[in-house]
């Protein structure tokens, strides 16, 4: 019935035409135009989650025995027994390029595979030989032979080069414009015009620009996946591919097919996971630069789909994200009275923070619930690091009916409480693409005396947090909530500006069947 209502008002000619046909820019660009949800948490999404700490041991996987560092050893003193079939003992007239090319790897793969540092070997010493897939994740293959001269790739247009420049000086000085992209949205030039408002001598575009680049220098630098990376990467999963059975018909061989795209996890296998690992070194790269990870596609479009260990990515300057380092004690600051420190969420997409009243760190943010609102002021309580969420499956608050349009006319009729059945406890286990991200802040209204059931944290979708609904409450992209949790002390404000025409929604309403209406987004500052 809650659908038929604007029908019904329509055809008695009542004047709610206007309201409905809103244009789209009234929205809040934080609201999905559509209720997209997370992949693997279709149903989840619709259950109560509570933030609950993780062990240590629990960050980072368990790295596979050919990228593990091997221990340096004199060769003259390794083991000349056990050879397998996965061996090769070293004859006479042997060298390592030799050996190699009989097994169709590289030098590299096999000295990085033996623990060799030299190219020397000694005869009678027992060689491991990986395996295809073992030496995939070792060294990249040689880049092929130069060919004839082809045309000089275009120049990245100056444009594209300033803003991506911008963006990462902004980013060093903690005014995060969300995923650097080297676009000049909204989100950008909404974070640029607070920090020119902060430092007005940089007004200037040219002035601007001049002390980007003597801050930073290139726009640009290098990184070149490690194998230690790899613990923090989910290995790919591998079709097992069967040997042809005795009398089966032989059949044509065939062109390969384009291989098929990588099927979007269950709820079952992100619960069952040891931890929520970035799923490919795309996205670990990605979130380590602070940038999207199609723009780093872009910027590095001569890279494997696969990238290996040895792998050199092209990447924006920003101070690296390093998940591999412990977020120790203590997190957050202790609080200054001479400088007090306050945070402000402004028109649901942005946080400011301030001390002594001056913004000194601005992030985009999203609510993970479009249903998700808050008013007044709110407190921010004690860090929870490397968050993994818990639920019995209950499902959220049902949304308040509302007889505003009826004026009284149509009471709803009161609902029946029905009481959920109890399901044992599960999890989403803790890591990068947990949907709270690395680090949960406990929120509370302030003066309430309750447990701080909301939270402000991290999210597992960086490129897709202000378009598709996940869990959680307020989040940031997981190199923000670190740097935010670094600058809030326990006891910091939160202040909400801004809020929908119709007052704020309790924020435990589930997901509207269809977006609230909002008035346009202004920037008003804390």
């Amino acid at each position: 019935m809650i659908f038929a209502v604007p029908r019904i008002l329509l055809i008695a000619g009542l004047c709610c035409t206007a309201i409905l046909s809103a244009p789209a820019q009234m929205l809040p660009p934080t609201v999905p135009a559509t209720a997209r949800v997370e992949p693997g948490l279709e149903k989840a999404v619709k259950w109560k989650w509570q933030a609950a700490p993780s062990h240590p041991k629990d960050w980072g996987l368990e790295l596979p025995t050919l990228l593990r560092p091997a221990r340096a050893a004199d060769p003259a003193s390794a083991p000349l027994t056990d050879a397998t079939t996965d061996s090769y003992e070293v004859r006479r007239g042997d060298a390592l390029i030799l050996i190699a090319k009989k097994f169709g790897i590289t030098v590299a793969q096999l000295k990085a595979f033996n623990g060799l540092t030299k190219d020397t070997i000694i005869v009678g010493r027992i060689l491991k030989i990986p395996t295809p897939a073992e030496a995939a994740v070792l060294l990249p293959a040689p880049p092929p032979k130069a060919g004839p001269p082809t045309a000089a790739p275009k120049p990245v247009p100056d444009t594209m080069a300033d803003n991506v420049l911008l963006q990462v000086f902004l980013d060093r000085g903690q005014f995060s414009t969300g995923p650097i992209n080297g676009m000049a949205g909204p989100v950008f030039q909404r974070v640029l015009q607070l920090y020119q408002s902060v430092h007005p001598d940089l007004k200037d575009s040219q002035i601007l620009l001049a002390k980007a680049r003597a801050v930073v220098g290139d726009a640009f630098t290098t990184y070149t996946l490690k194998p230690e990376d790899f613990r923090f990467i989910a290995p790919p999963k591998v079709e097992r591919v069967l040997p042809p059975q005795p009398g089966a018909a032989k059949t044509k061989t065939k062109a390969k097919p384009a291989p098929a795209a990588t099927p979007p996890p269950t709820f079952e296998e992100l619960a069952a996971a040891p931890m929520l690992a970035y799923r490919t070194p795309w996205e670990f790269v990605a979130e380590r630069f602070h940038c999207d990870e199609s723009f780093l596609r872009r910027v590095n479009d001569k890279v494997k789909i696969a990238p290996l260990a040895g792998t050199g990515f092209r990447v924006p300057n920003v101070i690296p994200f390093e998940i591999e380092r412990p977020l120790e004690n203590p997190i957050q600051p202790q609080a200054e009275a001479q400088a007090p420190v306050t945070a402000a969420v402004i028109d649901l997409s942005l946080i400011v923070i301030s001390r002594g009243g001056v913004p000194v760190a601005a992030m985009p943010m999203s609510v993970a619930r479009p249903g998700l609102r808050g008013k007044d002021s709110w407190t921010i309580f004690e860090a929870i690091p490397h968050p993994r969420l818990v639920t019995r499956q209950e499902p959220t608050e049902p949304p308040r009916p509302s007889n505003n349009l009826f004026r009284g006319a149509y009471p709803s009729p009161t609902p029946v409480p029905v009481k959920p059945e109890m399901v044992p406890e599960s999890q989403l286990p803790p890591g990068p693409n947990n949907p709270a991200g690395v680090l949960w802040l406990k929120l509370a209204k302030t003066g309430s005396t309750a447990p701080p059931p909301f939270g402000l944290h991290g999210t597992s979708i960086p490129d897709q947090m202000t378009t598709e609904q996940s869990i959680g409450w307020l989040r940031v992209t997981n190199w923000d909530i670190v740097r935010a949790a670094r600058l809030l002390p326990v006891g910091t404000l939160l202040q909400w500006n801004s809020p929908g025409p119709e007052g704020p929604a309790p924020v435990s309403d589930p997901v509207p069947t269809a977006p609230p209406i909002a008035r346009p987004p202004t920037l008003a500052l804390p």
